[in-house]
């Protein structure tokens, strides 16, 4: 096939989930439905939050950038999928399609790195309680975040400034419903050994040196909880620990999935169609899980609506 310099495309196609046109009404109404619960579930999380002084506290201020976090994530992908969908048309721009596949990858690497330091706060507050207030000072939890910011950037501005340099054929569909770093490097006619490996080598770091941050966390939590003479203490360590480990649970248990049904299917749409499970389901469920296991966000969100009126 003849390659083509990448500064002359114009466009690239989404092929989104299905070819049946039956079917994307369907698919139309699903994804939005959930897009707008995403939103509204995440935003509720940060007003609970920022409105309510008694949720200043570490674990809250990192649940709130999971949260928007989490907004951005699906806002990135999801209404251009809704737009294309309604116009009948799959096609996407070439600034677009790269600047999706840039801030899906600050997201999801962001995504990564604060599960890991939510364990860490929670490894402080369960293991060093008497010292919780010194370590996990304010200072300390806008640096953590900061750096985790700055990593996703850096990690999400070298992949794209790779994918730049790549040359690529005339058929430029891609099998999803949104821009996939991968699916884009798998259209590329030039050589795309060094695209490949630095997918591989900062995969394993960044999704590696979190999921071992979190399991180091975990295991000195349960040491801890084990030693604990008082079932009311394990039980308030548990719970404070539960809504962390479900969401963590959730997102690592939809990802390892998704390249499982990669290693046993040749169909990209089949791929595409479990990608949507960490990559939409996931940030649905998330204010659900904590809303419903922490009976703090509980009370705030009873409290929100008169705090609202209050402002009005």
């Amino acid at each position: 096939m003849e390659a083509r310099n990448q500064t002359v495309i114009s466009e690239l196609l989404l092929l989104g989930l299905t070819d049946d046109p039956q079917l994307q009404l369907h698919i139309f109404n699903l994804f939005l439905t959930m897009y707008l619960i995403t939103i509204l579930g995440n935003l509720l999380i940060i007003l609970a939050i920022s409105s309510d002084s008694h949720l200043y506290t570490p674990m809250y201020f990192f649940l709130s950038s999971l949260s928007f976090n989490d907004i951005c994530l699906t806002t990135t992908t999801i209404p251009k999928m809704l737009l294309n969908i309604q116009a009948q048309d799959q096609s996407i721009t070439y600034t677009e399609c790269f600047s999706q596949v840039y801030f899906v990858l600050v997201c999801t690497v962001l995504e990564n790195f604060l599960l890991a330091v939510m364990a860490y706060d929670h490894y402080v507050a369960i293991c060093h309680p008497l010292s919780y207030r010194v370590i996990m000072n304010p200072h300390l939890c806008v640096l953590l975040v900061l750096c985790t910011v700055i990593i996703s950037v850096v990690d999400a501005l070298v992949h794209t400034l790779m994918l730049l340099q790549l040359s690529f054929c005339a058929d430029l569909e891609i099998p999803h419903f949104f821009c996939e770093l991968a699916q884009l490097i798998k259209l590329a006619c030039s050589n795309t050994l060094i695209n490949n490996i630095l997918v591989y080598i900062v995969a394993s770091l960044f999704a590696g040196v979190p999921v071992l941050g979190i399991i180091f966390s975990y295991i000195q939590i349960m040491s801890s909880i084990l030693r604990m003479s008082s079932s009311k203490g394990r039980y308030k360590a548990f719970s404070t620990c539960g809504s962390h480990l479900s969401v963590v649970f959730l997102f690592y248990g939809t990802e390892f999935g998704v390249y499982i049904s990669a290693a046993v299917t040749d169909s990209m749409r089949k791929f595409s169609v479990a990608s949507v499970m960490y990559s939409v389901v996931t940030q649905m469920v998330n204010p659900f899980i904590y809303s419903l296991r922490s009976r703090d966000i509980k009370e705030a969100l009873k409290k929100l609506p008169g705090r609202i009126t209050s402002l009005l």
